[in-house]
């Protein structure tokens, strides 16, 4: 039985990192693995976690604490972990300098890039500091044998910004729950619709993200101010974020059509309720939330950044557009006054793109390489007995 190692600061169903590490999880289960998971909690030894605060000078304080520590200390205790388990294949995310697989879910540097962060403005930051050092360590050197990125831009990204890489490149992309992501019903659409008061025949665009500026929901708020025939969803964010979106919904006389809903865990049920996707994000390594949208039927107005440029067809299943607030409010107005048939021909295009994504699909992806490194481990070993068995004989 194949044996693997997931090495990934937490773990659960859900959004993020911690959730693309359990869906691996169950899928890799399912396809006949033996997997294992080592975790902030493993390399604390059964230590409490200390609580997330709701302050939030104090939680990144302590996020950036948990970061640190788990790349220093925890990659210490993962090399022990793995020492103890020389036959499995070790997959990582995030954080610790160890692993045969290392699953690149973004990059610091070609971030602050995209968005015109100065030289000063991202160093300044000791955090970021540490985390290009440790990075540098990660991709110049040999702490793992493939770095695999979520896209072919990211990829791109990994070499522009850190030179020669050490570990092999592969591109796997994530993968997206197609039964929790679906296409609603008839009956399922009518009924978010109501719970939300919006009318039948409202076409209703939804933006979801925590990070409002990075994301661009100033760009999707400002193009809405040329796209009079559409609303707004906006998921996401926190109380001060929501309240100086809202104040440039204001500004730009879009204030009455831009709905703010907040954290919302339940997005299959709001993505139900609504009719296409906006996404003008200035950077992304895959962008899940893309795919989630498509594989529930809905075409998606992105910025040409992660996954999206990969997926994307326009006029298939949505719209590759530039970051500029025409371009998105031009698009938005284009799917708000499209016909129902001509719409429902995007709705189908978006679904069956998503449609070869699903984690079962992923899952076999990586149990493929998983298998090919293990391959290349054995003949090694079987190279190096070989040669001191021929070594022993001419002596």
């Amino acid at each position: 039985m194949t044996r693997i190692v997931q090495i990934v600061p937490f773990i659960g169903p859900g959004t993020g990192v911690a959730g693309v590490a359990w869906h691996l999880d169950q899928e890799l289960r399912a396809l006949g693995a033996d997997v294992e998971v080592f975790t902030f909690q493993s390399a604390r030894r059964g230590r409490p976690t200390v609580r997330s605060s709701r302050n939030s000078i104090l939680a990144r304080i302590r996020g950036g604490w948990r970061m640190i520590w788990f790349s220093t200390v925890g990659t210490r205790r993962a090399k022990q972990f793995l020492a103890e388990r020389p036959d499995a294949i070790s997959i990582c995310h995030n954080n610790v300098v160890a692993g045969d697989i290392y699953v690149n879910h973004g990059l610091l540097l070609a971030s602050m890039r995209a968005r015109g962060r100065s030289f000063w403005g991202t160093y300044r930051n000791p955090v970021h500091d540490f985390i290009y050092l440790r990075d540098r360590v990660r991709y110049r050197g040999h702490a793992h044998r493939v770095a695999v990125c979520l896209s072919e831009h990211e990829a791109a990204d990994l070499r522009a910004t850190y030179g020669p890489i050490g570990p092999r490149i592969e591109v796997i992309p994530n993968g997206v729950d197609l039964d929790r992501f679906r296409p609603p019903t008839a009956e399922e659409r009518a009924a978010a619709r109501s719970e939300l008061g919006l009318g039948h025949d409202q076409r209703v665009g939804v933006f979801v993200g925590h990070e409002f500026s990075r994301k661009g929901l100033s760009v999707a708020i400002r193009g809405l101010a040329s796209a009079p025939s559409a609303l707004l969803m906006v998921i996401g964010g926190n109380s001060d974020i929501i309240a100086e979106a809202h104040a440039e919904a204001i500004e730009h006389g879009v204030g009455d059509r831009v709905l703010f809903l907040g954290v919302r865990k339940d997005l299959p049920t709001h993505f139900a309720a609504c009719d296409f996707f906006v996404f003008p994000s200035a950077y992304e390594a895959n962008a899940l939330v893309v795919l989630e949208a498509l594989a529930s039927g809905l075409p998606v107005i992105a910025t040409p950044v992660g996954f999206a440029p990969e997926i994307i067809r326009d006029g298939e299943n949505g719209y590759l557009v530039e970051r500029d607030p025409k371009a998105v409010g031009a698009r938005i107005e284009e799917l708000a006054t499209l016909d129902d048939e001509a719409f429902a021909a995007l709705r189908g295009g978006a679904r069956a793109s998503a449609e070869p994504h699903g984690w079962r699909e992923v899952a076999r992806r990586y149990l493929a390489l998983v298998e090919d490194l293990r391959a290349e481990r054995d003949g090694g070993r079987g190279a190096r007995a070989d040669s001191a068995a021929r070594d022993g004989t001419s002596g």
